[in-house]
């Protein structure tokens, strides 16, 4: 494997002009209050799982249209409210089984993993999450499902679905509404940019080599999926490269990075072939928080820090 982009000097000060179009907050502003006013009442119960030393919970509540989403929700078995952090998931991957991440409970968090709608059949242990919307053709993949307005692009039902996630995690009995975090790991990681940028009562993010920034140089230039199935769709649908783009600017993370004024934990690696490094600074580098650090891994792909990232990560949020 060998470096994949610009060199680490050049990538601190890359700061690129990305397309935002002018209607950007409001579209945002009225999708989310769409969804706030289709929601019902969130469920939760007991988890089927052995584990015992844990709270395992599943939890459905209301994402974009009202449409049902599932989540684990797992706790320390402690009395009073706790911080919570509100994870979003991979590209391809599920919630899986309960009790599969336990982590973020075991340092004292409660740890709310939302379901990606649509996903979860690629790795892992599945999702139970479906999307109920149909598309026009689109590659495979979700990437251009919808693509042709952003009324219609798949991420507006996934980054909606995040920022009720952080709505219904407030609303739960044992969490502190004032000290949530959000956090995830590549298209986890880019979803947890938007909410932190949508959601006024997001108190940090914790991005980890975030997917979908800057997304004209990375459908360009990056050699692996998912960004390929853009380009794909576009060698295909020749005649739709400004429409494509320009549904894509109001899903971009350059975009909520600009928006975001909490603190900030990022990572990155510079040996990724499927996040490209210019992107994830792209994003970083348009942070309108001063209180904003990024872990560079000059060493790694796309798996970048891994458990070394999350021990970080730990400890970062405690001083927090």
């Amino acid at each position: 494997m060998a470096l994949t982009d610009l060199p680490l000097e050049q990538l601190r000060t890359f700061r690129p002009e990305v397309a935002e179009p002018a209607d950007f907050d409001d579209f945002w502003r009225r999708t989310l209050d769409e969804a706030r006013a289709t929601a019902s009442a969130p469920e939760i119960r007991a988890a089927d799982t052995p584990i015992t030393e844990l709270i395992v919970e599943d939890l459905t509540f209301s994402g974009f249209g009202g449409e049902p989403i599932r989540a684990w929700v797992t706790r320390p078995r402690r009395e009073g409210r706790l911080p919570a952090v509100v994870e979003f998931i991979g590209y391809g991957g599920g919630r899986g089984l309960p009790g599969e991440h336990l982590r973020w409970a075991s340092a004292g968090y409660v740890h709310v993993l939302m379901d990606t709608r649509g996903q979860g059949a690629s790795w892992g242990s599945g999702g139970g999450t479906p999307d109920p919307h149909g598309s026009d053709g689109a590659a495979p993949g979700v990437m251009t499902r919808g693509i042709a307005s952003p009324e219609t692009y798949y991420y507006r039902r996934l980054f909606t679905d995040g920022v009720r996630a952080v709505d219904t995690a407030k609303e739960l009995p044992f969490v502190d509404p004032s000290r949530i975090a959000v956090a995830g790991v590549s298209q986890g990681g880019g979803i947890s940019l938007a909410v932190a940028a949508l959601h006024p009562d997001a108190i940090a993010v914790m991005p980890d080599v975030p997917f979908l920034c800057h997304f004209r140089r990375s459908v360009e230039l990056t050699p692996q999926n998912p960004f390929r199935e853009i380009e794909r769709y576009l060698a295909v649908h020749r005649d739709r490269v400004d429409e494509v783009f320009h549904t894509l600017s109001y899903f971009d993370g350059v975009n909520f990075a600009r928006r975001i004024r909490v603190p900030a934990l990022f990572s990155v690696a510079l040996m990724d072939d499927v996040v490209l490094p210019s992107s994830v600074f792209a994003a970083y580098n348009h942070l309108a928080t001063t209180d904003a650090e990024i872990e560079v891994y000059p060493f790694n792909g796309h798996e970048a820090g891994q458990t070394y990232q999350w021990v970080k990560q730990v400890r970062w949020l405690a001083a927090r």
